[in-house]
């Protein structure tokens, strides 16, 4: 029997991690070579950037070929923004949403209710979805704000990144109310991004086994979302996509923070890895 639920998880590789890769990834520098690895290791689909013109066709082949999704990320700071990414995005014809961070961090009250509803209207009209990211430097960085945000909005839908707030608001431990404020956030979620913050450093190695202390704490974040997710209602080919996104140094920790900042402490090809099977594993447990 077909497992539909299964079906439904979308484990995408962010080409942004693809970027500075050694150890493990080999020595994949082509558009082809990275591709073909991130296919040939069981990911779904590669969360990227709208190719360049003279890229699109082999872009698409590559796409096609290897039966791998395919979603983008936008930087809007404005309406006019968001609409010309989506003409391009729609130009592309083969994206299935897109992960927006808006550039307004400054941005509160009703202008930015305005905008972020401007945004979603946009979405709507086009018909590809667009979720908005919690991240740092932009119109969802602070965790507070955010969940002002969704009880005026309470359909925008969100890309969550929950390594962003630990580390602004130092949570080495989770407190009850944080929990509380976290979970809160998690009905809004269409999308995740892995990675995993200690309350000081936004990327860490949640260590070969998953020994991390923090590790738990975003595990039981992802699985919460997905079971949200899977509470709504959903229409047949409804995707849960979760983007393993281990960001290349500075995002990572490096040995050389003085100098290059080149030479990473960890193996980020096997960190992805191993979070693609966590992703799997929580997805299981919790249509369990």
């Amino acid at each position: 029997m077909t497992d539909t639920k299964q079906d439904k998880l979308l484990v995408e590789m962010s080409w942004w991690g693809m970027n500075g890769l050694t150890g493990t990834a080999g020595h994949a520098s082509t558009i082809q070579e990275k591709v073909k690895l991130i296919a040939e290791n069981g990911f779904d689909g590669i969360n990227a950037f709208i190719p360049a013109t003279d890229e699109s066709t082999h872009w698409k082949e590559l796409l096609e070929q290897y039966s791998l999704s395919f979603s983008v990320n936008a930087y809007p700071s404005s309406i006019e923004d968001m609409d010309k990414f989506m003409e391009s995005a729609v130009a592309f014809g083969n994206v299935g949403y897109i992960n927006a961070q808006v550039m307004r961090p400054f941005l509160i009250g009703d202008q930015a209710l305005e905008l972020l509803s401007g945004i979603d209207a946009l979405s709507r009209q086009a018909g590809i979805p667009v979720f908005v990211e919690t991240h740092r430097g932009t119109i969802t960085q602070d965790l507070i704000r955010t969940k002002q945000i969704l009880e005026a909005l309470p359909t925008l839908r969100l890309t969550i990144d929950y390594s962003h707030y630990v580390v602004a608001g130092e949570l080495h431990t989770i407190s009850p109310e944080a929990e509380e404020m976290l979970q809160g956030l998690l009905p809004n979620a269409y999308s995740i991004h892995t990675r995993i913050s200690n309350g000081e450093q936004i990327q860490i190695d949640p260590g070969a086994a998953g020994e991390h202390p923090m590790l738990p704490h975003f595990a039981r974040w992802w699985e919460s979302a997905m079971k949200h997710w899977r509470m709504g209602n959903r229409r047949p080919g409804d995707k849960f996509p979760v983007v393993i996104e281990l960001g290349p140094a500075p995002y990572a920790i490096t040995v050389d923070e003085a100098a290059s900042r080149q030479t990473e402490v960890s193996d980020r090809w096997s960190q992805s890895l191993y979070l693609k099977q966590l992703v799997k594993q929580l997805w299981r447990q919790e249509r369990l």
